[in-house]
């Protein structure tokens, strides 16, 4: 193989990586890294990264553990939430919804934009922010809120804020601040998280059970 035959061209960068073996639809391409969403359905063994290293040694390939099981619980609910060849408008200035939505340009054909018209819409809450607002409502005495829009997608929904800082960091990223959450709730939160650490998942299938139940009502 000639080595002017692939250029740095994301066209060519994921060319290079099909011909070598790798599913593309399990990996996020940046300019900079090549991300793993998913080791095994990727196919992107250690001996494939040596063969793509030699070929774009400026590129680096993630293997982060962490990374891929965020990849997985978000992919949990874009499943069911994104339709083939949609146009996605994601939010700008927040590296972890692209990188996570960018194989799904090949998964499904979708597009993303950050303007424009569009059929889906990115609400890039995550799972602690959600379980915050649950119980500031209760707290507060509204009740439980829903406001689930038919065009949104929640990425994040079901992810930790714990896991999503860690990998930023990680990542040499800039974490999320959780400037805007009610303070008693996070003062619950903490305490649960002491008794009860599957708390946050809990809260938010029990709130979905309960929006579902409405639905049919």
């Amino acid at each position: 193989m000639d080595e002017d035959e692939f250029t740095t061209s994301k066209k060519d960068v994921l060319k290079f990586l099909k011909i070598i073996g790798v599913d593309t639809r399990f990996v996020s391409y940046t300019a900079e890294k090549i991300y793993i969403n998913n080791l095994r359905f990727s196919k992107f063994s250690r001996k494939r990264q040596s063969t793509f290293n030699k070929e774009y040694p400026g590129i680096e390939v993630v293997r982060n553990s962490l990374f891929q099981k965020i990849c997985s619980k978000s992919s949990k609910v874009l499943a069911d939430e994104i339709k083939p060849n949609s146009t996605i408008l994601i939010p700008e200035n927040n590296d972890l919804i692209e990188i996570i939505l960018e194989p799904y340009t090949r998964k499904y054909g979708v597009k993303l934009v950050y303007g424009g018209s569009y059929d889906l819409i990115v609400n890039p809450i995550i799972l602690d922010s959600k379980v915050n607002s649950i119980f500031s409502d209760i707290f507060k005495g509204n009740g439980l809120t829903f406001s689930n829009k038919t065009n949104e997608i929640y990425p994040l929904i079901n992810v930790p804020l714990n896991w999503i800082n860690s990998f930023l960091e990680m990542d040499g990223k800039k974490i999320i601040e959780t400037k805007d959450y009610d303070d008693l709730s996070t003062s619950f939160m903490e305490f649960l998280e002491d008794v009860a650490p599957q708390y946050r998942e809990n809260v938010l299938k029990a709130y979905e059970y309960i929006e579902k139940e409405l639905e049919v009502e």
